[in-house]
């Protein structure tokens, strides 16, 4: 499974809903996208956070799968058919490419994004905080 961005903001916000879905998953399964991690660093505020997303990484996720030519060549195609229709972004087709790449769930609080995306399989997360 390719957990999306969304979900470890909400994780390092000390969502519980989010720390009991990603303890559900079963560590083999976590993986993430490099995007999520070049997203999760470019947020961070100073450089403990900095330490603390590597250190979540290296000891929270199975796998940090890295685009190559044919995630790449993927998520072309997957922009060329929604970036103008839905809105889909550059990030977001890469991460949707990875998990479409690697024959993979994609888990993620915004379904939105990714419900055109034919072939991909959508595991969708509410945050507890986004719910009340």
């Amino acid at each position: 499974m390719i957990v999306d961005t969304d979900i470890l903001i909400w994780y390092f916000r000390g969502d519980e809903t989010a720390r009991r879905f990603l303890a559900r998953v079963p560590f083999p399964e976590r993986t993430v996208s490099a995007l999520t991690v070049m997203e999760l660093v470019q947020g961070c505020r100073d450089q403990r956070e900095a330490r603390d997303v590597a250190a979540f990484a290296s000891e929270n996720l199975a796998a940090v799968i890295h685009p190559d030519e044919a995630i790449s060549r993927r998520a072309i195609r997957l922009l060329e058919l929604h970036a103008l229709r839905v809105g889909l972004r550059v990030v977001d087709a890469l991460i949707a490419a990875t998990a479409l790449e690697g024959r993979v769930a994609l888990a993620t609080a915004n379904v939105r994004h990714y419900r055109a995306i034919a072939g991909l399989s959508v595991v969708s997360f509410q945050p507890r905080s986004a719910a009340d």
